[in-house]
């Protein structure tokens, strides 16, 4: 039995501890995921906050697989659904506003001219992912941003 499959079972179990350790190894992966399809730390963080809780309640339904493609199935429809509810009462973030106001160069060795380069693409790829709908959305952030396969993209994607 391999460990994530030992902390998935004891998780069921109840055991408080071994959930946590799920969530440590897997925090990151929703995160990210989050992030990409949010464009927000604040909101991707409730994200995150709010995809483990909603697992931790269903973690005794859990099937069995791949934890990892459960996890992020339930960050991507926690995400759909901040979604849906930032379109009913749409407002611009402070924290948004300063960020983007503010960024800095990746790092000194950085040339203004490379950064500028940099941050251009970067709004403009994100400017494409806005245009997709969300399953679209959410294949390519899975695929190209995360790496995952298409066979775990899949996964993660289906209901």
């Amino acid at each position: 039995m391999n460990t994530e499959t030992l902390l998935v079972q004891r998780s069921k179990e109840g055991d408080l501890d071994s959930f946590n350790q799920l969530v440590e190894l897997y925090q990151s992966y929703v995160y990210n995921l989050s992030f990409r399809m949010l464009r927000n730390e604040s909101s991707a963080a409730d994200a995150t906050q709010e995809t483990f809780l909603s697992a931790y309640r269903a973690i005794s339904g859990f099937r069995g697989g791949s934890f990892r493609s459960w996890i992020l199935r339930i960050a991507a429809n926690t995400c759909k659904d901040m979604m849906r509810a930032a379109k009913a009462r749409p407002s611009a973030s402070l924290e948004e506003l300063e960020a983007s106001a503010f960024a800095l160069p990746q790092s000194n060795a950085e040339l203004p001219e490379a950064y500028a380069t940099r941050m251009e693409l970067a709004s403009e790829i994100q400017k494409g992912l806005d245009t997709l709908p969300h399953d679209q959305k959410l294949a390519v952030v899975l695929i190209d941003i995360q790496g995952f396969s298409y066979e775990d993209a899949a996964t993660v994607m289906s209901t």
